[in-house]
């Protein structure tokens, strides 16, 4: 897949903050085309691990496509602030996530982190209710 972006949608989430977790994640190539859909319960966690966790299932799924750039959408502003290095990571449980997403992030020749509205991420926002209602006991998508 050389020359080639990848668009990768990331979404994490729990209910009741900490509580039961899901992620979601969808990528698009090129042409828009979603060519994966993938979700997950994590377990307990709080919203922010549910979003680091996203983001590093959906870089090692993109990384394995091979693409010269991943271009990564999120509707958490702390997440992608944090990796823009806008915002400090203080919270001890975090820093190995952001440090471990870092570390994929730059096996990409190119990569953005792009902050965008929640409207404009329901799909993988479906995604994360879909693995917290499964719980347990699912397959990934």
């Amino acid at each position: 897949m050389k020359n080639k972006t990848l668009t990768v949608y990331i979404d994490g989430g729990a209910r009741g903050n900490p509580g039961p977790a899901g992620i979601g994640v969808v990528i698009l190539d090129e042409r828009k085309k979603k060519i994966k859909e993938l979700y997950k319960y994590i377990g307990e966690a709080t919203n922010n691990i549910a979003e680091y966790n996203a983001l590093i299932y959906g870089l090692e799924e993109a990384l394995s496509l091979a693409p010269d750039k991943v271009v990564v959408k999120m509707d958490s502003e702390l997440v992608a602030r944090q990796l823009s290095g806008d915002y400090r990571v203080k919270d001890e449980g975090i820093k190995p996530l952001f440090e471990k997403a870092l570390g994929i992030l730059k096996q990409f020749n190119a990569f953005e982190i792009k902050h965008i509205n929640r409207e404009k991420n329901k799909d993988a926002d479906k995604l994360v209710n879909k693995a917290i209602n499964l719980g347990p006991f699912q397959q990934t998508g």
